[in-house]
């Protein structure tokens, strides 16, 4: 089921919920509220032909920053990286889905392309895939509203939670907006068997 909005005061007073630093007003009635922070990580097409996924993108991307009031501006059909202001630590029962708002949805702009769901067990910031489908530019403010954040219960808590060694967990602890690091599932170590 959806933690109702006593549930999560429940989970955050609790500690099975780390929502930090929370927003005063960032409790809605089965969400809470996520803002963004200053960085982006923005995409630079002319370093490569193509994206090759069992090689690493680092040099793919270079991470900008804003000031307090200073706009990122994010054009039509860009995409980039950006990051929670908060970091979001969930206990091993506890999971949650990251959607969008609905004020930003109605402009174009879309917070995540597939990684919407974060696992029990996780803890750092979340990194949002922010994409414009309007026609026009929009600007992002740190500190926006640029998300929620739903969360449900386990049945039982996990046995392999996100970060467990076994899983090889690529985003544990992450800061900041991260690049992709997905060719680390074809490298041999972290190979499945």
């Amino acid at each position: 089921m959806i933690l109702s909005d006593h549930s999560i005061a429940e989970a955050l007073a609790s500690g099975r919920l780390v929502i930090d630093p929370i927003g005063e007003d960032a409790l809605q009635p089965a969400s809470i509220d996520i803002r963004l922070d200053r960085q982006f990580r923005v995409f630079r097409q002319h370093r490569r032909a193509y994206i090759d996924v069992r090689e690493s993108v680092d040099d793919l991307t270079d991470v900008e920053e804003i000031e307090d009031d200073e706009p990122f501006v994010l054009h039509p059909g860009e995409f980039v990286l950006g990051s929670t202001l908060e970091r979001v630590r969930l206990a091993n029962d506890i999971v949650a889905r990251v959607e969008g708002k609905s004020s930003l949805g109605r402009l174009g702009l879309l917070v995540h392309a597939t990684a919407g769901y974060v696992d029990p067990g996780w803890d750092g910031h979340l990194t949002m895939e922010l994409s414009n489908v309007s026609n026009l530019p929009v600007r992002l403010y740190y500190g926006m509203k640029i998300g929620q954040l739903s969360f449900a219960d386990l049945t039982t808590a996990a046995d392999r939670p996100y970060g467990d060694p076994r899983l090889h967990s690529k985003y544990q602890g992450q800061t900041g907006p991260t690049a992709s690091r997905g060719y680390l599932d074809y490298e041999s170590h972290t190979r499945p068997r």
